[in-house]
């Protein structure tokens, strides 16, 4: 069941949208720009896998185990990919205990996170990742979060570890690959005590694009 209804995340360069049905022109527009770009995680192509997508990732919001955002440029309110908070944790803190009985999660995934192509090697990521992590770290009061990549993936596992995600290994054969095979996927996390550094390391990559 539904339990929260999550706000619009707000930033300078972008917005993410708590995703539903209207996103879905947008959505499949942003990803046929480029197919070639989605080599490492299966990217809905045309309409009706677009739909699926998000029906998909509203069943899993309305189950609770996820919160999946469109992400729209603020300038013109072109949608330029999706990304998602899921595997939200809630764990069974005791009676007694200063967490017992908090509704928010206590740890979180990031991921399902894809760019269209005007929008790649721009500040749309960092600030993405900055919202999110602000939200989770800020108002959630996680303890952790994580984010898995494919280990072929380069580009967002340099990218993770600028911003200070830390490696904590591989997993073999842990998700489907874009070409439908078992892809192995290298694990990061970031702790709520290295969140400041990671906050700052965000907002000067900001800064400088």
């Amino acid at each position: 069941m539904r339990t929260e209804v999550f706000p619009t995340l707000q930033g300078n360069y972008l917005r993410l949208e708590p995703l539903d049905h209207s996103h879905i022109e947008g959505l499949a527009a942003a990803a046929a720009v480029d197919p070639s770009l989605y080599k490492w995680s299966p990217i809905p192509q045309g309409e009706a896998e677009t739909t699926s997508y998000v029906d998909t990732a509203l069943a899993w919001r309305d189950a609770g185990t996820a919160v999946p955002f469109a992400i729209v440029r603020a300038t013109d309110g072109t949608i330029v990919g999706s990304t998602r908070f899921w595997n939200l944790e809630r764990w069974s803190w005791p009676q007694g205990h200063p967490a017992h009985g908090r509704s928010a999660p206590d740890a979180c995934e990031i991921g399902y996170t894809w760019l269209t192509r005007s929008a790649i090697r721009t500040r749309a990521n960092t600030e993405a990742k900055l919202l999110m992590l602000t939200y989770a770290f800020e108002e959630w009061q996680v303890l952790r979060v994580c984010f898995h990549t494919d280990v072929r993936n380069q580009r967002s596992r340099t990218a993770l570890e600028r911003i200070g995600g830390q490696f904590e290994g591989i997993l073999r054969a842990h998700r489907m690959a874009a070409d439908f095979t078992a892809r192995d996927s290298v694990r990061y996390s970031i702790l709520r005590s290295e969140w400041p550094a990671v906050k700052q390391r965000l907002l000067q990559l900001l800064d400088r694009s």
